[in-house]
């Protein structure tokens, strides 16, 4: 059986990850290659480490785990660079402290929202004020009135946004496309940042962009992700393509255009990756 992680491993394991994510060539997004969308490294590097201590508070619920990760962020560097990563990362965190496997865990984890789930996430969204999030037509975050059950807003959310998507499906784009994409990285040989950058771009080039979705809609996400698919099909990570990739990291920050949500999932994907291998679970 497995044993459930302290909350320092947990909090150690989600830094690396973040750290990991920021080393790896990811076309359109900020890393150590290239700034982008006016923000620099520096500030996802300060977020990482002064989220991580609430992200991995022994006991806490996923609402105050993103709620805390979000505002010691603002905190730190006044601006949004991890709500998605937390969104994401605060059921891994809960479910590494339970015993038994992991996707066990993380099921009941999902399973699991009380009121001050819903209140805490909606909180945190409202104060890191994601870049075209918009109205929906039921259960908004900015609404007055009764806050909706986590769960609820989740499933109204899934259809547009795959942060949400997640919450209803157990995380499935992790099971069915990060991890496949890590695994045959490091089957190839690659070595690091360079089976991060494998990871970033099977969900580039697979998941329409949530993040551009929201800014520029659904139709122009779906582009984006077709000419990924055609400009990178054939690329040969394990010859370090440097260039290629930069010339596209350009093209896509000249349009304004970043593949946000597919770098939470990169980096939520690594976490994942290594809370298994740390309980003993690899895949």
């Amino acid at each position: 059986m497995s044993t459930g992680l302290p909350a320092a491993t947990v909090a150690d394991l989600y830094r690396a990850a973040c750290l990991a994510e920021l080393d790896a060539l990811k076309p359109g997004n900020v890393h150590a290659y290239a700034p982008g969308h006016r923000m620099v490294t520096a500030d996802f590097v300060t977020s990482a480490e002064v989220s991580a201590p609430p992200l991995a508070a022994e006991g806490a619920r996923v609402g105050a785990r993103v709620r805390g990760g979000v505002e010691a962020t603002f905190a730190a560097v006044g601006q949004n660079t991890n709500l998605g990563i937390l969104l994401l990362c605060a059921p891994l965190a809960g479910a590494a402290e339970g015993h038994g496997p992991l996707t066990e865990s993380l099921s009941a984890v999902l399973a699991d929202f009380d009121a001050s789930d819903a209140a805490n996430v909606f909180a945190a969204i409202r104060h890191a004020n994601p870049g075209g999030l918009g109205k929906a037509a039921r259960h908004d975050v900015t609404d007055a009135g009764p806050t909706p059950s986590l769960a609820e807003a989740m499933a109204e959310g899934s259809p547009r946004d795959r942060i949400a998507r997640a919450y209803t499906d157990g995380f499935r784009d992790f099971f069915d496309i990060g991890l496949p994409a890590l695994a045959r990285a490091r089957a190839q040989g690659l070595a690091a940042p360079w089976t991060t950058t494998a990871v970033h771009l099977a969900y580039l080039t697979k998941v329409p962009d949530s993040h551009i979705a929201r800014k520029h809609g659904p139709a122009r996400a779906e582009s984006v992700r077709a000419e990924a698919a055609a400009r990178l099909a054939g690329l040969d990570l394990a010859r370090e393509p440097v260039a290629a990739l930069l010339d596209y990291d350009r093209a896509l920050k000249d349009a304004g255009l970043n593949p946000g949500t597919s770098a939470d999932f990169t980096v939520a994907t690594l976490f994942l990756d290594a809370l298994l291998r740390a309980r003993g679970e690899a895949r």
